[in-house]
């Protein structure tokens, strides 16, 4: 049997997406395992649910290291030990470097919850994003799976799902209703990773056809 997909989560807040890949690692729905959680916030709540369920859990402090850089650092050296293959990020409010960026360049995924381009970048993020959706009267908002390059939120995106901004909405209730589809959307983008399926052209991400199991008569 191959190895599985080692999966280094990187999470600054309640873990939601996290707890979504733990369990879908757990029951077989990802062909994946989460090799470590790492927090810049010491009391995240994600690191709690990864030792709730027997993870590694490590909380790294911006305010020891001197630079970006050299956290970044601190950083890589912790997936690497773990032997990560591919870097989640679950709600991570830290602009990355090319210290970590680039050794990872084509393996790091994250989620943003609109229709990127559209409401992304730095400072958008969480309810921030739904808020502006709604100040600016979209009808229409929903997620992104994308990779990550340097520019925030720029990187090619994998996979969108739309969903129908409401006349009452706030940015509450925008949020809830797009965090029930993050959960799903989110596992399937890393299960395409896994399967070897994404393949980046330009600014095109390309998902290959699920191969055909092999005729064993």
């Amino acid at each position: 049997m191959a190895e599985r997909l080692r999966l280094g989560v990187l999470a600054s807040g309640r873990g939601s997406n996290l707890q979504a890949i733990i369990d879908r690692c757990a029951d077989g729905r990802l062909s994946a395992q989460v090799a470590v959680v790492i927090s810049n916030v010491a009391d995240a709540f994600a690191l709690e649910r990864a030792r709730r369920a027997g993870l590694p859990a490590e909380f790294v402090d911006r305010k020891a290291f001197a630079s970006r850089e050299d956290f970044d650092r601190a950083i890589l050296a912790r997936l690497q030990e773990r032997g990560v293959g591919l870097i989640v990020l679950a709600g991570y409010l830290r602009i990355m470097t090319r210290v970590l960026v680039d050794p990872f360049a084509g393996r790091i995924l994250n989620i943003h919850p609109s229709l990127l381009p559209a409401f992304g970048g730095r400072g958008l993020h969480g309810l921030r994003v739904h808020q502006a959706v709604l100040d600016y009267g979209a009808k229409i908002s929903g997620l992104t799976v994308h990779f990550v390059e340097l520019e925030t939120d720029a990187g090619p995106i994998i996979l969108q799902h739309a969903v129908e901004v409401e006349d009452d909405d706030t940015a509450d209730s925008l949020s809830d209703r797009i965090l029930a589809f993050e959960h799903s959307k989110y596992s399937e983008a890393i299960q395409l990773f896994a399967e070897g399926r994404l393949r980046i052209e330009g600014r095109r991400v390309r998902v290959r056809p699920k191969a055909e199991p092999a005729d064993e008569t």
